[in-house]
């Protein structure tokens, strides 16, 4: 791997890289046996308590030594104490760590993340085992983000690198390195199969090789398209797998804190990692182990990492709502999950909450839009829909296209918008991508509307 095998300079560390692939082979499509949890919970529990969050604090007292009772028993830890006070949960230095990053996510505020070769190598084999079946011997790869510095560059470098594919990183919106122009030309030569894209860069160059109708030659090599560093939803993925005539996924889920937690598998479905990650839900019934459950059930994420070391977590509560399922074609054992996002990053308009997945069900379910803008007034009693207008698309359809969009909102988000406009164009940051995409910072406008 990229990532790993710069780091694989000692013979203890490829012992870890060894142990690794056997753990997680083992255990992998599978839900682990309990004394496999007991084992790594005491590990990651043991290392939490080397930091500020977990460990003694000026009263003197930690979390004490390990047991499931006395894990199970632990408060949940909020998302808001990770995001106010991320050093208090790092067992290491920005300088001690092997690679640092930092996350802006939904709420835009920074989180610095470093990160030991531990975390890399046992991250990246456990991501590239769960792909593994999804990608070809023969894949060429293209890495398409907006910038090199995305964590979730490396790690597709890494997983690449591990199952020995050829690979191509192009970081567009990363100015005088690659550009689109010189992106086409690259895409001509290597003539990629899988990409892995953000569905706002995504946007950007769909419409872009549109405009110069190149879209079809340029797809011609492409089999999949895998979604990754933002939230996407399936007819977003309809509709950009339809414009590139591919299959497309929604690669993974996690986030920088907390590294990956689910992957797609080759029916599109995502299936989180037991053999990574212990899973629970906080439910009205309170937090129980996400497996315990069985069959279908939907909660909150509760999440212990079970191989961080830079950050050790221990119940982190992600915020995320989540439905889970045990049935799926593929035939792994490991729970499906869907991600519903989180209720604090709803935008609410005349008391209807407003998310970005139930946005995008309306914008990309009903129109041939390449990306929307909302208007809304401080208030939340205005809200205006702009759609930008597909490369090519018959004007004459759009007055039609305007009231299938109220009455999918009025369906879907008990909603009916002051205004739905289509433009040619929309500012670049609506599609800028991961790291750089923030949905309430831009895909909002706030606007002030006349009384």
């Amino acid at each position: 791997m990229s990532e790993v095998r710069v780091i694989l300079h000692t013979d203890k560390r490829q012992a870890l890289l060894r142990e690794a692939e056997a753990e997680i082979r083992e255990n992998q499509g599978i839900v682990p046996t309990e004394e496999f949890y007991s084992r790594k919970l005491s590990a990651a529990w043991r290392r939490a308590r080397g930091t500020e969050a977990y460990g003694p604090g000026e009263s003197g007292d930690d979390i004490g030594e390990f047991s499931l009772d006395r894990f199970r028993n632990l408060p949940v830890t909020p998302r808001e104490s990770l995001k106010a006070q991320p050093l208090d949960f790092a067992a290491v230095t920005p300088t001690d760590g092997s690679k640092y990053y930092e996350t802006t996510g939904t709420t835009g505020q920074p989180t610095p993340t470093p990160r030991l070769a531990e975390d890399t190598i046992w991250n990246t084999v456990s991501v590239a085992e769960a792909w593994r079946p999804l990608l070809g011997a023969d894949e060429r790869v293209v890495i398409l983000l907006p910038s090199d510095i995305v964590p979730v560059a490396d790690l597709v470098a890494g997983v690449c690198e591990y199952l020995d594919l050829a690979h191509m990183r192009a970081y567009p919106l990363a100015t005088g390195i690659t550009g689109w122009d010189r992106l086409e030309d690259m895409w001509r030569t290597y003539r990629p199969t899988t990409v892995f894209v953000a569905p706002g860069v995504a946007l950007q160059f769909t419409r872009l090789l549109a405009q110069r109708g190149q879209l079809d030659d340029l797809s011609s090599s492409v089999d999949r398209l895998m979604l990754l560093g933002e939230v996407n939803t399936e007819p977003f993925r309809t509709r950009l797998g339809k414009w590139w005539n591919a299959d497309a996924f929604d690669a993974s889920y996690g986030s920088t804190e907390t590294g990956t937690l689910a992957a797609s598998c080759t029916h599109g479905r995502q299936h989180l990692l037991p053999a990574a990650t212990y899973f629970e839900l906080a439910t009205p019934e309170g937090v129980v182990p996400l497996h315990d459950r069985g069959g279908h059930d939907q909660g909150r994420l509760v999440v212990t990492p079970l191989n961080a070391h830079a950050r050790p977590l221990l119940r982190l509560d992600t915020g995320d709502e989540v439905s889970v399922a045990t049935d799926c074609p593929c035939g792994s054992a490991a729970p499906r999950v869907t991600v519903h996002g989180r209720a604090s990053d709803a935008l609410r308009v005349r008391g209807t909450p407003l998310s970005v997945r139930g946005v995008e069900e309306v914008v990309y379910g009903v129109t041939d839009a390449t990306g929307y803008l909302l208007e809304v007034d401080s208030e939340g009693t205005y809200a205006r829909l702009l759609l930008e207008r597909g490369v090519g698309t018959v004007r004459d359809r759009e007055p039609e296209d305007c009231r299938r969009v109220q009455a999918k909102s009025e369906e879907l988000l008990g909603l009916r918008w002051d205004g739905v406009v289509f433009v040619n164009s929309l500012p670049a940051n609506t599609k800028s991508g991961a790291s750089q995409k923030s949905w309430k910072r831009s895909n909002i406008r706030e606007v002030e509307v006349a009384r």
